[in-house]
């Protein structure tokens, strides 16, 4: 959680005040909150700056002794992780001239950063390790001179990037949600396949859209094959994060085109949970859905108010890999299906909200997922630190 106020956004504080309403007589979030430029750029200056947001799986961004430059906004930011596997953050930027230390792109195996415009040189501590000519003279202290850093966190393994230094731990922000993932060993999963998706869409319509299922008999024939729509219950957060769960019809033991499994279901799921699958949000850009022998994650990039950067992973326990027949495509292909039926919807909401006509809406009763992230949006939007969100009153628990 942010530990200090943000500055208000640009947006009505009217429509803010409908967004926060008690469940039942909320509203959507207007217009100008999925259009306007003003508005994205307040978004990435004071949200996804302001709060922990996911880079990726640590194994999947670098190696024990590599570097990598990511962009981050309209900055690149550039990760280290020595040969201990300690991770660190700094900004992508030289202290002499102001010269990127690395290109954006794949991570590098190196001993040390070095500056290409004058080789200067860092360590991986972000210390300055020499500065030609300058290293040599008696006024010249190295240690005043080391890398910006920047606030980095492992979380089940994956790492999240604070801009701003402000926020809690990890842990504490996102409060109880590490009891709800640990039967799913996140730490020790692996990444079998990865899929990318550009849509034309607000990266909050893409949230909102995950987390109801009130659509899912009208675009989702496949998904309602195996799950019924209006299955499962709210789970109530102490931390930045919401959602909840589904169950499987009696036919399915996962979620599949057939409802059959190639897998190997988690060893420690609690009697019971091999029957759901969870859907949850952590605020601000990462979705994950732990299925009984998969974990789905979508990771949010925005690129622009009307475009998203999605990166959709499938993550699979050791034990699955380890079987001579196993085949992540029961998994991916079913979400791929299901993913561009959401993504076509997304950009249908994309252009309809920009109709003279449109006007916000209420929420459904299957929406209370939505009021919740919602309600951390307009948090944030109104200036205010980010709070747990409240649990709508018709939400069961459980």
């Amino acid at each position: 959680m942010s530990e200090a106020p943000m500055a208000p956004a640009p947006i009505d504080r009217a429509a803010l005040a409908d967004v926060l309403a008690p469940f039942g007589r909320s509203r959507n979030l207007p217009a100008t909150a999925y259009h306007s430029p003003e508005l994205f750029s307040w978004e990435q200056s004071e949200l996804f700056d302001r709060h922990w947001v996911c880079l990726g799986r640590t194994e999947d961004l670098l190696r024990p002794g590599q570097l990598r430059a990511l962009n981050h906004g309209e900055e690149s930011v550039l990760i280290t992780r020595d040969r201990d596997g300690v991770v660190r953050g700094f900004s992508n930027v030289c202290r002499h001239r102001g010269h990127p230390l690395l290109e954006v792109g794949e991570p590098v195996d190196a001993r040390l950063i070095r500056c290409p415009y004058h080789s200067w040189s860092y360590r991986f501590d972000g210390g300055l390790r020499a500065a030609p000519t300058l290293t040599q003279s008696r006024d010249f202290d190295a240690t005043e001179w080391p890398l910006n850093p920047l606030e980095v966190g492992e979380w089940l393994g994956w790492l999240f990037l604070d801009m701003s230094g402000e926020t809690s731990p990890l842990e504490e922000v996102f409060g109880n949600l590490g009891h709800y993932l640990a039967p799913y060993e996140p730490e020790r999963l692996i990444r079998v396949e990865r899929h990318s998706y550009e849509i034309a869409a607000n990266w909050k319509l893409v949230v909102e859209n995950y987390h109801e299922c009130y659509h899912c008999t009208s675009i989702h024939p496949e998904l309602c094959q195996v799950t019924p729509p209006d299955s499962g219950q709210d789970i109530a957060p102490t931390g930045l994060w919401c959602g909840g769960t589904m169950t499987l019809k009696d036919h399915a033991v996962t979620m599949s085109l057939t409802g059959a499994s190639e897998g190997v279901n988690f060893r420690r799921l609690p009697p019971g949970q091999e029957r759901e699958v969870l859907y949850i949000g952590l605020f601000p850009n990462l979705l994950i859905s732990p299925h009984p022998d998969y974990v789905m994650t979508h990771r949010l990039i925005p690129l622009a108010p009307d475009r998203t950067f999605i990166e959709c992973d499938w993550l699979f326990p050791p034990e699955a890999l380890e079987r001579s027949n196993f085949n992540p495509a029961y998994a991916v292909d079913f979400w791929d299906i299901t993913n561009r039926e959401d993504w076509t919807a997304c950009e249908n909401v994309q252009r309809g909200t920009r109709n003279r006509g449109f006007r916000p809406g209420p929420l459904s009763p299957w929406e209370s997922t939505i009021y919740q992230f919602l309600n951390m949006v307009a948090q944030a939007y109104s200036g205010q630190r980010v709070t747990p969100p409240p649990m709508p009153a018709s939400s069961r628990l459980p």
